[in-house]
């Protein structure tokens, strides 16, 4: 078969058509990204010095830069709304700070971090006022402590969901979308202006609908008043529709698919909710917003959800969801053979190509290698798939295993 571009290759696999190889993705969205450091040590192996971008301060993962999208055959670029701003600064405009060794970094303009009183470091405020976002001195990621707290109460009558984006928000979002889609031939997959029901209650973000706060009360609630999570839910997704609609008018069908979601709607052992509660309250909103999506554009629905969903995955399908991630193969009845068997056609797999608990971390290269093998052998026939490992690369992953799972997504993605 000829050689397709990136935006070829995956265009055809989101539409269960033949492409020449399985496409790769590193860094799309936010939960297929590296871990600054894990990252820091595959570049010094592969010889790039050049200072890493740390594209999310909360979570330490990086930006992965055009040399490595390029060494290892990556076909998806992100565009989310969040970042593009940043994303068009040049360096000298960004921050270089190393929270702990081997995570050093430029940080977005205007990211302010401090210590706490145990010489922790703690996220500022852009007054300079401590957040909730904690991190040990050694630690990995910033944790959110307002989780911590008790007594706090969800009150519907105060939720209100972004409606917009600024228009510099929005021109940024335009500036970047155009420049990669001219000068470069990656799939843009885009990003913000979503929604989240689960496992999070319904307070809103500063850029997106995401919804935070105290999951077992919103749990409560769903069972309880459900009329009132019906018009919050149903606000929520009004709102979104608004939001995307300037997304699509400043971006158009540049992008082959738009994150509707980063619903976290399953635990290792099961589902966050009984299935039927889900159908019941959840499904009604997501088709709600992907009918707009898809009458409205030409965008696939892409949605993130961890955990064990199997229960759930045929609902989503029914809601209109084109494209799942990152499979969390590791999580019960989340069986590769068993999701290719039952959903192979009817969603897009993007994830599950390599398992990042038990296996990326503390096997050889080699056992990485014949893991994606066997993971590609049972994902790609018949398209469909996206190669990706389950969620993100940990800071402690060897750099010879990246190495090693990238080039074999590569090697044995190819179509015969």
């Amino acid at each position: 078969m000829e050689t397709m571009t990136s935006r070829e290759r995956v265009l055809r696999t989101v539409n269960f058509q033949k492409a020449d190889r399985v496409p790769i993705d590193l860094g799309a969205l936010k939960a297929s990204c590296i871990g600054v450091k894990a990252y820091n040590r595959v570049k010094a192996e592969l010889g790039i010095h050049d200072d890493t971008r740390i594209w999310d301060p909360t979570f330490m993962i990086a930006s992965v830069e055009e040399a490595v999208l390029q060494r290892f055959h990556v076909d998806v670029v992100p565009l989310d709304i969040s970042s593009a701003e940043f994303d068009l600064m040049p360096d000298s405009e960004w921050h270089p700070k190393t929270l702990y060794p081997g995570a050093e970094g430029l940080l977005p303009p205007g990211t302010r971090i401090g210590t706490d009183s145990e010489g922790d470091w703690v996220r500022l405020d852009q007054d300079g006022k401590p957040t909730s976002y904690h991190m040990p001195r050694e630690g990995y990621y910033f944790d959110d402590t307002s989780f911590n707290e008790l007594g706090a109460m969800i009150d519907p009558s105060a939720f209100q969901p972004v409606t917009g984006f600024s228009d510099a928000q929005l021109e940024a979002l335009q500036k970047r979308g155009k420049f990669l889609y001219d000068n470069t031939d990656y799939a843009m997959l885009g990003w913000g202006g979503g929604v989240c029901f689960l496992g999070l209650s319904l307070i809103t973000d500063r850029l997106s609908n995401v919804t935070m706060g105290l999951p077992s009360e919103w749990m409560i609630m769903l069972m309880t008043e459900k009329e009132t999570c019906h018009e919050m839910m149903d606000k929520s997704v009004d709102a979104s529709i608004q939001c995307l609609k300037q997304l699509h008018d400043a971006v158009g069908d540049t992008c082959f698919a738009w994150g509707i979601a980063a619903d976290d709607s399953g635990t290792q052992r099961g589902e966050f909710i009984n299935p039927e509660l889900w159908a019941e309250m959840i499904k009604p909103h997501y088709a709600k917003l992907c009918d707009w999506v898809h009458q409205n554009t030409n965008w696939k629905t892409f949605l993130h959800s961890c955990g064990s969903i199997y229960h759930l995955i045929p609902h989503m399908i029914e809601a209109g969801v084109d494209i799942l991630n990152p499979i969390q193969t590791s999580a019960a009845n989340m069986e590769p053979e068993r999701l290719k068997e039952e959903f192979g056609g009817k969603v897009v797999i993007w994830g599950g190509g390599c398992d990042t608990q038990h296996i990326l971390p503390t096997a050889t290269p080699e056992e990485v290698r014949e893991h994606v093998r066997e993971r590609l052998a049972i994902f790609a026939p018949g398209g469909g798939y996206v190669f990706n490992q389950v969620h993100n690369i940990q800071p402690n992953v060897p750099p010879e295993n990246v190495i090693a799972m990238l080039d074999a997504a590569y090697e044995f993605g190819q179509t015969n």
